[in-house]
């Protein structure tokens, strides 16, 4: 048995709710701007790093009936192609008959919205006149949400935290009080977490604020009609970008490392025939004991995503973009979970899917797609171990390893794909806990070797101030199969955690207690080289030795470029004049 998501039909305008095409345009760039007013409120006044300097976050605007008119331009597409998806769930639970003004909904239920207990939904009806006329929606990324620190230990979704069904958050009343203090109460962060629930409530208004301004400057009593032009626009994009392709079915697979020795496998066929493009998960692992478990729900978010950015990426996206796009998993797969199944971890798996498609599309793309990247985004939770600490925290921290090779270009380093969340800087981290981060720095030969390089991981080195203890929970992957490349690159370098003192790996995934004066090092894989590193040009080469991505003995090894440093050798700083290449086993010297 499996469960799909099928492409819904297109909504019928009629023909006295026809608008101006130029009105179209100038209330969808305008929703743009609203939309990024909206993210903006809440980044400065949300209360965690995670989502005030890490952007782990969406905000999007819906019409009546909960359909997707538009995203802001940050945000990950597990959190806004989620939500998207969601919004339908949302309704449901409260048609417009049961609302009233001055409403508030949240939910952080992982089969209705983004797949993880601590991605938490608010959604907020907007009222014209007493009557509905569209949602602003936000999903953020919980500091904490209780349970488990979050790792992919747990063997089911109750050990993972507070689960909220769809509910009211507010009402024209005010606050549920009750409610804020069963949140309060289960969650190791509570003026964190509510704070950044409450700058979700706030952003929303932000935006329902300016959209009401923009209907009345336009003069309109609804914004269905411009939605549904808007949405088929975008539709009509895809479906042309589509319908260029040449038919046929393109699969391929990939491995992930999965939980305690257990890899997941991942197995795609998709069907391209005429505008539409069909996606089959059939042939994937069945679902795991432990949490890297995916809903389907955020299994479509990143399928329709890695659609979008292959075929048409400068079409916006909304519900339109959806409708082309049929996503299919089995029931009780990997990629189709079962509640109750843990899933705290969910990004660990979810987060392949853009490479995994990228590999089985790349033959239907004329200019070809990138190699794999170091693709799940490494999410590090710290916190002060021991009960009773004058300054306790619970932190969670997000960085990256490298991106693919692109097929003309080099992959970007330390850059998250495909989520885009972004790494808090190190000040930042320093002030609010007793971390100290010893060492961040690129990690050299860490990119897969290609006529275009991978991109590079990273180093981090992390110990804690005093005498306390700690602990952390590493979610990560790649430390056992790494990036693979594409058409003749090399695959990017593993991921390491572990014991900087000894060497010694630490287990992934799960609670790590540390001993005082400890300090873990994390070392991020890289991206998957493209095209065969004797093609690199050694001029290139000799630009990575330069700017330290690429060491002079891999350089003579695996680019078979012979680079001499000229300098001396104690220089902390080494110019690029003091560099030269003395030969290549492709030809002559292209160096003085």
């Amino acid at each position: 048995m499996s469960a799909s998501t099928p492409a819904a039909a297109s909504p019928t305008v009629p023909e006295d709710t026809a608008v101006d095409p130029i009105v179209v345009g100038l209330v969808a760039n305008r929703m743009h701007s609203l939309l990024n007013e909206q993210q903006v409120a809440l980044i400065r006044v949300a209360f965690s790093p995670v989502v005030r300097e890490s952007l782990d976050l969406a905000c999007a605007v819906f019409d009546s009936a909960g359909r997707m008119i538009g995203q802001s331009s940050g945000g990950t597409p597990g959190h806004i192609n989620a939500m998207a998806t969601g919004m339908e769930h949302i309704v449901a639970a409260f048609p417009q008959d049961t609302l009233a003004e001055g409403d508030v909904l949240i939910t952080n239920d992982p089969w209705l919205t983004a797949g993880q207990i601590n991605d938490i939904t608010v959604a907020t009806p907007v009222y014209r006149g007493g009557t509905l006329v569209a949602w602003f929606a936000s999903c953020c990324h919980s500091p904490d949400i209780g349970g488990r620190i979050l790792s992919a230990a747990a063997t089911e979704v109750f050990e993972e935290g507070l689960r909220l069904p769809v509910m009211r958050l507010r009402s024209a009343a005010g606050p549920d009080e009750t409610l804020e203090q069963i949140i309060r109460a289960n969650v190791r962060t509570p003026d964190e977490t509510l704070g950044d629930i409450y700058a979700q409530v706030a952003a929303n208004e932000v935006g329902a604020r300016s959209l009401l301004a923009m209907m009345d400057e336009f003069g309109l009593h609804t914004i269905d009609p411009v939605a549904d032009e808007i949405m088929r626009r975008s539709e009509a994009a895809l479906r042309t970008a589509l319908s260029e392709l040449q038919d046929g079915v393109y699969c391929a697979e990939a491995t992930s490392d999965g939980f305690d020795g257990e890899a997941i496998h991942l197995k795609a066929r998709v069907t391209i025939r005429g505008d539409a493009i069909d996606i089959d998960y059939d042939g994937s692992s069945p679902q795991s004991r432990n949490g890297v478990n995916v809903v389907l729900n955020y299994t479509r978010a990143y399928t329709s995503f890695a659609v979008k950015a292959a075929f048409a990426p400068e079409v916006p996206h909304n519900a339109g973009s959806f409708r082309p796009v049929t996503v299919r998993a089995p029931a009780g797969s990997v990629l189709n979970c079962v509640d109750p199944a843990p899933v705290a971890s969910r990004h660990l798996v979810g987060h392949f899917l853009p490479s995994l498609l990228f590999e089985a599309l790349r033959p239907a793309v004329p200019g070809g797609l990138q190699a794999s990247s170091a693709d799940a985004l490494w999410m590090t939770v710290w916190r002060s171990a021991e009960l009773g600490e004058p300054f306790p925290f619970t932190l969670t921290a997000f960085a990256a390893g490298g991106a693919g090779a692109r097929p003309a270009k080099d992959g970007l380093n330390t850059t998250s794909f495909p989520t885009g969340v972004r790494a808090a800087p190190t000040e930042v981290l320093e002030t609010l806990t007793s971390l100290v981060q010893v060492q961040r720095e690129l990690r050299q030969d860490s990119g897969g070797a290609g006529e275009f390089r991978g991109g590079l991981g990273q180093i981090l080195r992390v110990r804690r101030l005093g005498v306390n203890a700690w602990s952390v929970n590493a979610n990560i992957d790649r430390l056992t199969h790494p990036a693979p490349g594409a058409r003749g690159g090399a695959e990017g370098t593993r991921g390491e955690f572990v014991d900087d003192a000894t060497g010694r790996p630490l287990p992934a995934k799960r609670l790590v207690r540390l001993a005082p004066g400890t300090t873990v090092r994390l070392s991020f894989p890289g991206g998957g080289g493209y095209g065969n590193p004797a093609d690199r040009a050694p001029e290139k080469v000799l630009d990575d030795v330069v700017n330290g991505y690429v060491g002079i003995d891999a350089a003579r090894a695996v680019y078979g470029v012979d680079i001499e440093y000229t300098g001396d050798p104690a220089a902390l700083v080494r110019m690029p004049g003091s560099y030269v290449v003395r030969g290549t086993s492709r030809g002559p010297a292209t160096g003085p």
